[in-house]
């Protein structure tokens, strides 16, 4: 999450999932690649702004099911500093940035995101998202 002034930026998904929904700058993983250094690649790849190692704050883990084919992890970092002003870098699958105060988020925000950023908010540092059966499951150790 880029914040500035109480406001988060958001990219407007240009078709497949959450088409026309808001979403974080995000990504996955590469293989060998440190998350750190992914938030790093993938905001410079997405939005074309550069954010230290040292400026990553983590902010919540959600445990999400139901965003895609298998159940995820997201991880978020917030950052408060970087390097340039964020641009549209991906317009094949992005057709809009904003700037939406963190108090008032668009309606329209893609829930494990937005998750993400109301957790933010509020200090919680752990959620879980799309799961039905929450019931503990219990194994007998011999």
């Amino acid at each position: 999450m880029l914040i500035r002034d109480d406001h988060v930026l958001l990219t407007q998904r240009r078709g497949g999932y959450g088409g026309g929904m808001w979403h974080l700058p995000s990504g996955k993983l590469d293989a060998g690649e440190s998350i750190e250094h992914a938030v790093v690649r993938e905001a410079h790849e997405e939005v074309g702004v550069l954010v230290t190692l040292e400026a990553l704050e983590f902010v919540h883990l959600a445990h999400v099911h139901g965003s895609g084919p298998e159940p995820r992890i997201g991880v978020f970092f917030a950052a408060h500093t970087w390097v340039g002003e964020p641009t549209n870098r991906e317009p094949d699958k992005c057709s809009a940035l904003a700037w939406c105060p963190l108090n008032d988020l668009p309606a329209d925000v893609i829930p494990y995101p937005l998750a993400g950023i109301q957790a933010y908010r509020t200090g919680r540092r752990h959620s879980v998202l799309g799961w039905t059966d929450l019931t503990p499951v219990v194994s007998a150790r011999g």
